[in-house]
């Protein structure tokens, strides 16, 4: 009987190379969660891909909107906390009759995301334009003032 396989004979060794395994995909994701989260604050999962570029002067954004006109896009600029949210409902232009449909998902679609800017930009140039779906976003960091100021002292 000494000459039959053992079926657990390694199991031992499998699960020390699982336990090794899953502790550096945790390691990881951990990292790459930390990292995002520097910089996105988006709530939820994100149905839209957004870009951050540093081009010296100025931060340029550049989100996926298809589908959507610049009467459906909000922007909004709080302190170095950018937010870019959508809406627009799908109308069916042919008069078709509701009772057609078997699945509808189109109906209406809206995202939301939060970008945290690495630097303070000045709001009063900002500037945003919606070209063959692509939102592309300037903002031009804010200049430091050189001028030397004094300060009263009371």
């Amino acid at each position: 009987m000494a000459d039959r396989p053992r079926p657990f004979d390694g199991i031992d060794d499998l699960i020390d190379r699982l336990n090794r395994q899953i502790e550096t995909a945790t390691r990881s994701w951990e990292s790459q969660v930390d990292n995002r989260s520097q910089l996105d604050l988006s709530m939820s999962g994100a149905e839209t891909s957004l870009d951050l570029a540093d081009e010296g002067d100025e931060f340029v954004v550049t989100v996926d909107v298809p589908g959507y006109e610049s009467d459906d896009l909000e922007l909004r600029l709080s302190g170095q906390t950018l937010a870019v949210s959508g809406e627009r409902e799908h109308r069916q232009e042919n008069g078709g009759d509701e009772e057609n449909y078997i699945r509808r998902e189109r109906e209406i679609q809206s995202f939301s995301r939060q970008i945290r800017l690495p630097e303070p930009v000045d709001v009063d140039a900002v500037q945003a334009s919606v070209n063959n779906g692509i939102l592309t976003i300037r903002l031009p960091k804010h200049e430091p003032d050189d001028d030397a100021h004094s300060i009263d002292i009371e």
